[in-house]
């Protein structure tokens, strides 16, 4: 017997948002309890800035959470504890590797009813934390959001989360469509199937427009240098100060170290949908498919990657659980196996494979805009300082990654990110079904540098070009980026 497919309403995912909640989160906590959090919040920035939001925090009251009534309630204080702590953390000359009672208390049990870790999580910084301007007007446009909360007070900062949200908001109604489409692959309606994927690749084509609009509001040199250090987490940062992690202190002095993943749009729900709608399976880093792991029939015997199935820790419950039941029921990549002569059907299918693909390769042009060449950068200057400059400049993650010479820059998820990006947006051509299509999608193109290559008879796209400067040109959707496969960068997509 089949599995029966997910009611959205089981798992607090909305039919028109998606993974963002239905009701505009909460821009203050209701109950005049917890004004104390809400004053640190209100004058965050400035508290930075004068090097007090320590010694403001160690004198917080300990609060209860026995007054958060509401699920929106509980989102805002989990935002809110997630945006002290970080700040907390790094917002010094040094790191900070003890968060105090005040904090820690009430974000552990948010955590804890929320299931989500101690960490400014993607939910925590991007789906709990925007608003419309108008009320009247869609939420799925850049034109018409703002933050609740930033590090900074930067229009950057919050021009950064919101090109997430507007992406989250407009990929929303993708859900309910494509979980029909599975419903018309159990009662054999293919021409439902060919609509949905018709619509999906359109939609899929929108998003890649959305998350290009982050160059316009978004300045690189800012987010590397001022915004970047505030959303790292605790793991792999012995080089930024914290080797051994981050101690919660619950009062109790029984709290080990732990390490975590800072925000990341890995932690992104929606994407991780997309695939496992699709069909699209992901391996180890540098683990290669095999012959025998891919065969026309269907799946790919392989485990799964990693990094990205860590990343579901990182979800509020109800969305883990969403994928884990959305992977039961997936039938639409069997479905186009089992009919290849359906024209409509097969290049339905590829399309969104390509709109896919097509989105992670501009946010591979995004990593290297935002983190490749501000690194190359940094450990530029850094190299020109001298030992006394070197010791006078504030500690943080870009700068103190660039002084130890470490190769390996990690994305604030904690992980080097480039080849995973590559092999993501590789292996998201492996199931196209047409044969030119998987040409096209598995890494067609000639050596870096040709602009056109001809192999058996099927002219080949180009790759990427890097130029002397920095600047990364694409030819071609199925470029393959020419950049140091040891550096890492934001896990943005």
């Amino acid at each position: 017997m089949l599995p029966p497919l997910p009611r959205l309403s089981d798992y607090d995912v909305s039919p028109q948002n998606g993974f963002l909640p239905d009701e505009i989160p909460l821009d203050i906590l209701p109950d005049a309890y917890y004004q104390p959090w809400e004053t640190v919040v209100r004058n965050f920035q400035s508290l930075i800035l004068a090097k007090r939001l320590r010694r403001i925090v160690d004198a917080l009251p300990i609060l209860e959470t026995d007054l958060l009534l509401t699920e929106a309630e509980w989102r805002r204080a989990y935002s809110i504890l997630g945006f002290i702590a970080h700040g907390y953390i790094w917002g010094g000359d040094s790191p900070a590797d003890i968060v105090p009672p005040p904090i820690s208390i009430p974000f552990l049990k948010a955590c804890q009813h929320l299931e989500l870790p101690p960490v400014a999580t993607y939910a925590g910084v991007c789906l709990w934390n925007w608003r419309p301007l108008f009320n009247s007007e869609p939420t799925d446009t850049l034109d018409n959001l703002a933050t609740h909360m930033t590090f900074t007070g930067a229009l950057d900062e919050s021009w950064f989360y919101l090109v997430s949200v507007a992406i989250e908001a407009r990929a929303g109604p993708i859900v309910p469509l494509m979980i029909e489409a599975i419903a018309a692959v159990r009662r054999h309606d293919t021409n439902t199937v060919v609509q949905a994927l018709r619509s999906f690749a359109e939609r899929l084509d929108e998003l890649g427009a959305l998350l290009e609009r982050m160059y316009e509001s978004c300045d690189p040199h800012v987010f590397y240098h001022r915004i970047r250090p505030y959303l790292a987490g605790s793991k792999n940062m012995a080089d930024a100060g914290l080797p051994q992690g981050v101690m919660f202190d619950d009062g109790t002095g029984e709290q080990p170290y732990v390490q975590f993943s800072g925000g990341s749009n890995a932690q992104s729900s929606i994407i991780q949908f997309f695939d496992v709608v699709l069909g699209v399976e992901h391996r180890p880093t540098g683990e290669k498919r095999s012959d025998a792991s891919h065969s026309d029939s269907g799946a790919v015997q392989s485990p799964p990657h990693g990094f990205i199935q860590d990343m579901r820790r990182y979800m509020p419950g109800p969305h883990r659980r969403f994928l884990e039941h959305m992977e039961q029921v997936a039938n639409i990549r069997e479905h186009v196996n089992s009919n290849r002569s359906n024209r409509a059907l097969t290049t339905a299918y590829d399309a969104c494979l390509a709109m896919l693909r097509s989105l992670r390769d501009k946010h591979i042009q995004l990593v290297s805009r935002y983190i490749i060449i501000k690194s190359r950068e940094t450990r530029s200057h850094s190299r020109s300082l001298s030992p006394q400059q070197a010791k006078t400049q504030r500690v943080n993650l870009a700068n103190t990654l660039a002084r130890t010479g470490s190769k390996k820059l990690r994305g604030t998820g904690g992980t080097a990110l480039i080849p995973f990006l590559k092999q993501a947006r590789d292996e998201t051509g492996e199931p196209a079904i047409d044969a030119w299509a998987r040409r096209l999608l598995n890494n067609g193109p000639g050596e870096i540098g040709t602009p056109f290559g001809v192999e058996d008879g099927v002219v080949r796209m180009g790759k990427v070009k890097e130029g002397l400067d920095g600047e990364v040109e694409i030819v071609g959707l199925a470029g393959t980026w020419s950049v140091d496969d040891s550096e890492g960068g934001i896990c943005h997509w």
